[in-house]
C-alpha cells in the first residue's frame, strides 16, 4: 500500500520534467509577443455630416424606376438604360466619363462571352494536364493475325482443293494490359 503514493509522486515528476506537460499545466511562463500586441486605431468621425437617415417610403437614390427596369428587360436594352439613366448624386461630371468611356454602348451579354472565353481556357488547360498525366498515347486495338493457324488453314484448303479465301482467318486475341503497363 505504501508504493501508491510513492509511484504517484514519481509519476507526477517524471511529468513534470516534460516539456509539454509544463506548457499545458501552465508552469511555464510566457510574455506576450510583442508582435501580435496592436493597438486600437482612434475612432473617426465620417466625413459627410450632411447625410440624412432614410425617409419611410422615399425611393432609394441608388436605385432605377422600376418602369425603367421593366422597360430595359422587355426590350433588351437593359446596359443602355443602366447606363443612360442618372442616378441620384451622379454629377454631369461623372455621367461625362461614363459615355466619353463607352459606358451606354456595353454589350449586354458580355457575361456569357467571359463564360465562353474561360470555359475555353479552362478546356485547353485540361488538355495539357491530360497529356502529363496520360503521357501514353491510346492504343488503338486492331485485329492481329494468328500466323500459325492461318499457315495450317491454307494447308488444309489447299490439301482439299478449297480456294484460299473460303473459311474465316483466325484472328489472335488481345492480352490486357496491366494497370501499370
Amino acid at each position: 500500500m505504501r508504493t501508491l503514493p510513492v509511484m504517484l509522486a514519481l509519476a507526477g515528476a517524471v511529468l513534470a520534467g516534460c516539456q509539454g506537460v509544463r506548457d499545458t499545466l501552465g508552469i511555464n511562463r510566457k510574455g506576450p509577443d510583442e508582435f501580435t500586441v496592436v493597438t486600437k486605431a482612434p475612432l473617426a468621425m465620417p466625413p459627410d455630416f450632411t447625410l440624412r437617415p432614410p425617409e419611410p417610403g422615399a425611393p432609394r437614390p441608388m436605385e432605377l424606376d422600376s418602369q425603367r427596369q421593366a422597360r430595359a428587360a422587355l426590350t433588351g436594352a437593359r446596359s443602355a438604360a443602366v447606363a443612360a439613366a442618372p442616378r441620384a448624386g451622379t454629377s454631369e461630371g461623372e455621367l461625362a466619363i461614363l459615355r466619353r468611356a463607352g459606358a451606354e454602348n456595353a454589350d449586354p451579354n458580355i457575361r456569357n462571352i467571359l463564360r465562353e472565353e474561360t470555359t475555353l481556357l479552362a478546356e485547353r488547360d485540361r488538355a495539357f494536364t491530360d497529356k502529363l498525366i496520360f503521357w501514353k498515347d491510346p492504343v488503338v486495338e486492331t485485329e492481329t493475325l494468328d500466323a500459325a493457324k492461318e499457315a495450317q488453314r491454307l494447308r488444309e484448303n489447299a490439301a482439299a482443293g478449297i480456294p484460299p479465301t473460303a473459311g474465316e482467318t483466325p484472328i489472335r486475341a488481345r492480352r490486357k494490359r496491366a494497370l501499370l503497363e
